[in-house]
Order: structure tokens, then sequence, then C-alpha cells
């Protein structure tokens, strides 16, 4: 039994993780569908597990000690429940941020570098050329080839007087696209 728990919350933990495996399941059986079926599978199938989650929460929450880390973790999803189940309404996005927390991985190791930048401007570049290579691999396309373009073309834009100009040159166009993949 982990150290803190009493039988009860151990029981209601491991039936708490089964429920939130279920959904896990379900998006890997979804994976290959395309973002409009996914959606529609997951409004089906994955919204009563999420029904039932909530009810699970709402049955048992009373059953455990107000100061627990499982009392807390069920507060947290209550409280958030909007958030966890915004991914019902859009087939194109992630049940888990995973994704997300990986790619910024290297910006948050390479934080700790900019320490050592010289100066506030130099660890300003340093975030703002991360962010443009994590852009880059997000959406598929040679991060050489694009910081050149933009080196090359940038330049000759008046971006500054015309800001929506820069939308043709940003890393999801399908200029860019094109031309740095």
């Amino acid at each position: 039994m982990p150290q803190g728990l009493n039988d009860e919350e151990t029981t209601l933990t491991k039936a708490g993780i089964e429920q939130i495996n279920q959904l896990f399941y379900m998006e890997k059986e979804f994976a290959s569908l395309e973002a409009e079926e996914r959606k529609k599978q997951r409004l089906l199938q994955e919204k009563p597990a999420l029904e039932a989650f909530w009810l699970w929460i709402e049955t048992n929450k009373g059953k455990i000690m107000p100061k627990s880390k499982l009392c807390k973790a069920m507060n947290y999803a209550e409280n958030n429940k909007k958030g966890l189940e915004a991914f019902l309404e859009d087939g194109n996005c992630n049940l888990s941020n995973n994704w997300a927390e990986n790619s910024i991985r290297p910006f948050t190791i390479g934080r700790k570098n900019w320490l050592f930048s010289g100066s506030p401007k130099g660890a300003a570049a340093s975030a703002a050329i991360y962010s443009l290579i994590e852009t880059c691999k997000a959406n598929k396309i040679n991060e050489y080839k694009y910081l050149k373009y933009l080196f090359e073309m940038l330049p000759n834009i008046l971006f500054l007087r015309e800001p929506q100009l820069l939308e043709d040159h940003l890393p999801w166009s399908e200029k860019i696209q094109q031309i740095c993949k």
C-alpha cells in the first residue's frame, strides 16, 4: 500500500487510475482517425466515460480525508473540468499534454544556460531562437532552411509598418511549408 494511504484511498486511487486509463485506451483506438471522426467517436464513447469519472469523484470524495493527495487530485479535476473536457470538442487536440511538455523540455534546460548569456538581451535572443526552432519542429519544417529564409527575406519586408505581412512568414503558413519542408 502506498505510504500515507489507507485501504479505502488505495482502492479509490486504483479505481480512478483505471477510469483515466480507459480514456487513454480509447484515444489509442482513435489515433488513426481523421479529426472529425475522432471528435465524433470521442463524443460517443469518451464523453460517457468522463461523465462516469465525474460521478465517481462526486460519489467518493466524501469518503476520504480532505487534505489527502487523492482529495486534492479530485478537487483539481473538478476545478478544471471544463479544460479537462476541451479535447472532446476538437479532434485535433490531444488528451494528454505530454507532446507539449516534451517540446518545451529543451527550452527549460536551455533556460539554465541563459544565466551565462552575457546580458538580458542575449538571453532574450536565445529564448527567441529556441522558440523558433521548436515551432519549426512542431510544424515539421527544416529549421535551417527556415532560418536561412527569414534572414534573407525579412530585411526586405516592412513588417514594422505592416505587421500582418509577417503572417506569410510563420512556420505554419502554406508558403513556408512548401519552401522549408
